[in-house]
């Protein structure tokens, strides 16, 4: 695995998303509850940010079309979307939290 910086911890409280960059793929940036966990950030249903969506149980809500997403597995789980998320291994190393996008 290759590690590369993705944000710092006190940049995503629990129960937050943010958007993130890495080698220019676009990211969400996930913490539930202390764990940290990342998506693509592109629904795979309307091409929406997910980080701009509702963060639930686990789940984030496309803000444009209102699909959900299991941000642990990737899954979608409602309506017509047939595709699921690329999840992406993320490890936390002091202050900062670094994803494996390879």
């Amino acid at each position: 695995m290759t590690w590369k910086p993705m944000a710092y911890v006190a940049d995503v409280p629990p129960g937050t998303v943010k958007a993130c960059r890495v080698e220019n793929i676009p990211l969400a940036l996930y913490n539930l509850d202390g764990e940290f966990l990342a998506t693509h950030d592109i629904c795979t249903h309307a091409h929406a940010c997910l980080s701009d969506g509702y963060l639930e149980d686990g789940k984030i809500e496309c803000p444009l079309h209102h699909r959900l997403f299991d941000v642990r597995t990737g899954k979608a789980e409602s309506g017509r979307v047939d595709e699921d998320l690329r999840t992406f291994a993320v490890c936390v190393e002091g202050d900062e939290v670094l994803v494996d996008v390879e």
